[in-house]
């Protein structure tokens, strides 16, 4: 099924941009990300779009493809790059660093120490350099850092208090090399998939677990699937709003600003909208009987301690490292 949505998007995304009929828009972008339509990527996906359409005039329509709809991040990664896609949100992750091995950087576990850490890197100049290799990577512009939560590990075989709890359970990781060997070091069996195809792993029993954000577990109906969420904290995910230059540059000067300004109006929308959510979607993950397990992070950051020296050179060297702790 799922291939037949992705065969069926790339014929309906085959043209960069559809000329249309009298009175109708001149230019169609089509943005996808991977959350469901009640996640906090589809409000900021929602708020380019209205702002965009309305400062352009109509002149510019925006069409959302939320779940998956056109690809994984990977895939829709490299649609940007090819030019067959004009938008897309793609996770630091996912989408990234599969492509661009500096991205991983913000994937290194426990990088961060709280969400005013995170947002003054990548809005400093460290998220500018990270973006310019993106940009260079995909060919494309990233128009604003995304935040899609506080990561913890969970599984529906036992709680986890310690890593040596983590020994022997296949937990579903993005592609991103950084976690799988942080998994990996925590004993776990670091298992990548698509996000598409975690809840069904989960029932057929392919993977034991995975590591989300409340707002994931809430809306994808992981609870449905899992009972032990142990709150590590160990990893705050950057996604990036990416526009392809193909597309671009086809759009006279004025409305590639308008673009833009509605990359920024959707950036502050999408983090305003997962700070709302996470904190209610813990209370109703909480409802709906998840049990979770308060862990000792020392312990973890001291299983992980060998992630940052294996791929300090991945990420720019243990400098680049070190500004981020020190911002």
């Amino acid at each position: 099924m799922r291939m037949k949505q992705v065969i069926a998007g790339l014929f309906s995304f085959a043209l960069l941009f559809i000329a249309t009929g009298a009175g109708a828009a001149d230019y169609t972008i089509k943005l996808a990300h991977n959350g469901p339509e009640a996640h906090p990527f589809q409000d900021g996906a929602i708020a380019f779009k209205e702002h965009l359409e309305a400062s352009s005039n109509g002149a510019i329509e925006v069409q959302i493809f939320p779940g998956e709809q056109l690809g994984s991040e990977e895939e829709t990664s490299q649609m940007l790059k090819q030019g067959t896609l004009q938008c897309a949100v793609e996770s630091a992750g996912g989408g990234l660093a599969p492509f661009v091995p500096e991205a991983d950087l913000f994937n290194l576990p426990f990088i961060f120490s709280d969400i005013d850490h995170f947002y003054r890197v990548v809005d400093g100049p460290i998220g500018e350099s990270v973006a310019g290799k993106v940009e260079m990577a995909l060919d494309s512009e990233v128009l604003g850092w995304w935040f899609s939560g506080i990561r913890n590990a969970w599984n529906d075989t036992r709680p986890i208090m310690s890593p040596d709890d983590m020994k022997g359970l296949k937990i579903r990781v993005m592609g991103s090399p950084v976690l799988i060997d942080t998994f990996n070091a925590l004993g776990a069996q670091a298992t990548p998939m698509s996000f598409g195809e975690v809840y069904t792993s989960l029932q057929q029993g392919v993977i034991d677990g995975a590591e989300t954000d409340h707002v994931d577990l809430l809306v994808e109906n992981f609870f449905e699937v899992t009972k032990y969420v142990s709150l590590t904290g160990h990893m705050y995910l950057a996604a990036a709003l990416v526009c392809g230059n193909k597309a671009l540059s086809q759009l006279p000067e004025d409305l590639q600003s308008q673009v833009r300004e509605a990359g920024a109006v959707a950036t502050q929308a999408e983090r305003e909208a997962m700070d709302k959510m996470a904190g209610e979607a813990l209370a109703m993950l909480k409802e709906k009987g998840l049990e979770f397990n308060e862990v000792d992070n020392a312990l973890f950051r001291e299983a992980v301690s060998s992630v940052y020296a294996n791929n300090a050179d991945r990420v720019g060297g243990m400098d680049v490292i070190d500004q981020v702790a020190a911002q």
